[in-house]
């Protein structure tokens, strides 16, 4: 088989087994970036020991454990706390002066996976005094990431990355405060916590459940196509209150959206926004 033919197999065998997913789980894939759901694809194949998309698609389809591990495999799990220091220390200067103003605060990490960002959210805003008026939702459509996320549970070898991250986004405390080390591990202070609703919502199938006054949704769409990113941005805007606050991750872009006059640019640097009534 040439390669023309094989590589028109290949994105055959592909689309056969995200509609078996999709009419089995309700779970849609197929307006992911084919170039990187191809490679994720690829690299599951390897693991499993498997040699065709049609033999993972049968297994995924009829073996549980498999199908949530492809799951996992397909999740965004790249995340560290307080990642893109300057991107939180920019919500410290530019939107938390203005959270301060509204009655109470409802914030959504979407696509939190296993929970770093909306754990550093927590801390920064429990720094500026909104614990008591601010309530944040944290989602993904992973149920597994999720309760790796509620556990509040990380590598203690990472902590010493997080603090570096912590102290460029304008920490104001020792980072070492926020959690207990216990062998190998880091764990968060139960009050960090309590601020934070974790729970399942899935940005390609779902629609909006709240309104919210800040909503961070970074480094997710970047694995989406044109047409899903369009769609997911409609449901960002639709989710924010005017004059709520985006943020974006360093590669996503607003330009070409159906949203892009929606929007005021807070930060030269950073891809952080205020929504405004344009038109």
């Amino acid at each position: 088989m040439n390669r023309t033919n094989s590589a028109f197999m290949e994105d055959l065998e592909v689309r056969l087994l995200l509609e078996g997913i999709y009419n089995q789980t309700g779970y849609n894939f197929l307006d992911y970036a084919k170039a990187s759901l191809k490679r994720r694809i690829r690299h599951f194949l390897a693991a499993e020991g498997l040699e065709t998309v049609s033999r993972l698609q049968d297994k995924v389809l009829h073996d549980p454990g498999c199908r949530e591990r492809f799951f996992l495999a397909l999740s965004v799990q790249t995340t560290a706390m307080f990642r893109d220091p300057l991107f939180y220390l920019a919500i410290r200067r530019e939107v938390v002066p203005l959270l301060k103003t509204y009655p109470f605060v409802r914030a959504w990490v979407a696509g939190c996976s296993t929970g770093e960002e909306a754990y550093s959210l927590a801390i920064l805003l429990q720094e500026e005094d909104l614990t008591e008026k601010c309530l944040i939702y944290a989602t993904d459509f992973n149920e597994p990431v999720l309760k790796k996320a509620q556990s509040g549970i990380f590598p203690l070898p990472a902590m010493k990355e997080y603090t570096a991250n912590y102290l460029q986004a304008g920490g104001r405390d020792s980072f070492s405060s926020y959690y207990t080390a216990k062998y190998e591990n880091a764990i968060l202070r139960a009050d960090l916590k309590k601020m934070i609703c974790f729970g399942q919502h899935n940005l390609v199938t779902d629609a909006s459940f709240n309104e919210f006054h800040l909503i961070l949704c970074r480094n997710v769409m970047i694995y989406f196509n044109r047409e899903l990113q369009n769609r997911v941005h409609r449901l960002l805007y639709d989710s924010l209150v005017t004059f709520g606050f985006l943020g974006l991750g360093d590669k996503e872009s607003l330009a070409l959206t159906p949203c892009a006059d929606s929007y005021e640019r807070l930060d030269p640097d950073r891809k952080l926004y205020r929504k405004i009534n344009r038109g």
